[in-house]
């Protein structure tokens, strides 16, 4: 069975790097796009073209994203009894300290800072993939619902 990751992100750049990294994963995934926050709010609640959309395993979002923020997309998922317990990792360049707190206020589960070069940025992504599905147990869907 795929593990289905949706991946906030609006850099085609950072898009590549990230479905490089998971094609080096060992465990089958699908990897879900959005290109900005409403989007990404449309695919939660299958709203409009994401009408078939997966309920994800996993969501990466970012930051800085045009038309609704990463933090605004961050406190939608986290007050929402249906996807709440999806694990967010915030995957973004900015390093600031009020970002971070700000994002763990939100109920981030984790923060990670994309680094700039493309090796660590592949190794980045494995080891979220690893942790979050080797590592961590999760709880399902049908109990989550």
């Amino acid at each position: 069975m795929a593990i289905e990751i949706l991946l906030v992100e609006d850099n085609p750049g950072d898009v590549r790097l990230a479905k490089e990294g998971l094609k080096e994963c060992k465990l089958h995934n699908t990897l879900h796009v959005v290109g900005d926050g409403t989007e990404a709010m449309d695919f939660l609640h299958k709203r409009g073209k994401y009408a078939n959309a997966v309920r994800p395993d996993l969501i990466l979002l970012d930051l800085n994203l045009p038309k609704k923020h990463g933090r605004e997309v961050l406190a939608e998922i986290k007050s929402d009894d249906k996807l709440k317990r999806i694990p967010v990792v915030i995957l973004t360049t900015s390093k600031a300290e009020e970002d971070i707190f700000k994002t763990y206020e939100l109920h981030a589960n984790c923060y990670v800072t994309k680094p700039v070069d493309l090796d660590q940025f592949i190794k980045i992504v494995k080891s979220i993939h690893g942790f979050w599905f080797e590592i961590v147990s999760l709880p399902s869907e049908e109990k989550s619902a």
